[in-house]
């Protein structure tokens, strides 16, 4: 499984899937091993029909199909390292821009504007979306509804790089603890197949929590673009139990009271006696009978 795992990484740095297998870390990630690799054998067109159909916790049953599929992802690997070095450099330089593209095309939705078409050019492209956001600025009066930038002083190409090694930094650290809760996560949702009776439905749970689990990315996903598109009131702090708050983030859950016979769970201090001593009879030929006495002589003189 581990070696299937790195197959996959290594192909979707050439290839563009959406599937995606994690990392096994025991034999317990087995049922999340085996529905991952059915999606991306799915998305692969994989034309081996023991791999591809029937029950999916049995197609790896056998050591002739798990062979099988090594051969599968070791040649999809091959063939794609060897598409990557016959891509011609234009080709790899339109794939860096693509990204830019993409922004650019989504800056034209959020203005209303037309999708600029494939002949434009990238300065007329941005010679556009400079004239409609003056329009929209000169619409909205001399007293804008928005508020000012919370970064207000320009900066140096040297300060934005340095800007940028912090959020790089920051990022890796953030990245960390989306991990760690990420993993408290995962083991959490394994332990609920414990029970006996979710052992009969393992699978369909397996099947449920799979797409929400890709949901949750593990990497940042904030840049400097967040930072130039902050506003001042990023930077205000409110107590997380302030009425004003509470109206966005309250809850029909919040809403629902317990009545009736509740359980009472104690743990008050008050309530906690203090631990009685122990009374052990005397072993034969064996001394220890002065502490026995001295506790009675203690119980004695708290009695009186």
């Amino acid at each position: 499984m581990t070696l299937c795992s790195w197959l996959v990484s290594e192909l979707r740095s050439l290839c563009r899937l959406e599937e995606d297998v994690s990392p096994v870390q025991g034999p317990e990630d087995a049922e999340t091993f085996q529905i991952e690799i059915s999606g991306l054998l799915a998305e692969l067109h994989c034309p081996y029909p023991s791999l591809t159909t029937g029950d999916v916790m049995a197609r790896l049953a056998t050591r002739d199909h798990r062979l099988q599929l090594l051969y599968f992802l070791s040649s999809e690997l091959l063939a794609a390292r060897l598409h990557a070095r016959k891509k011609p450099q234009s080709a790899k330089r339109d794939d860096q821009n693509n990204e830019a593209v993409q922004e650019l095309h989504q800056i034209c939705q959020a203005l209303g504007m037309s999708e600029p078409g494939p002949a434009s050019s990238v300065a007329q492209v941005m010679g556009d979306i400079e004239s409609q956001v003056s329009e929209t600025l000169a619409a909205e009066g001399p007293e804008p509804h928005w508020m000012a930038p919370l970064l207000k002083t320009p900066l140096t190409s040297e300060q934005w790089k340095t800007l940028d090694e912090i959020n790089q930094l920051l990022g890796a650290e953030y990245q960390c603890r989306r991990h760690m809760m990420l993993t408290r996560f995962d083991v959490t949702v394994a332990s609920f197949h414990w029970s006996e009776r979710a052992k009969n439905r393992s699978t369909a749970m397996s099947e449920a929590f799979h797409p929400l689990r890709k949901s949750l990315p593990e990497d940042s996903q904030l840049s400097l673009a967040h930072l130039l598109a902050a506003r001042e009131d990023f930077s205000r702090i409110v107590k997380t139990s302030s009425g004003a708050l509470r109206t966005k983030t309250s809850c029909a859950v919040n809403k629902i009271l317990m009545t009736g016979s509740v359980p009472d769970r104690g743990g008050r201090p008050n309530e906690i006696e203090p631990p009685m001593p122990t009374w052990e009879k005397r072993r034969e030929g064996g001394g220890g009978g002065g502490g026995g006495k001295r506790w009675a002589k203690r119980g004695k003189k708290k009695n009186k």
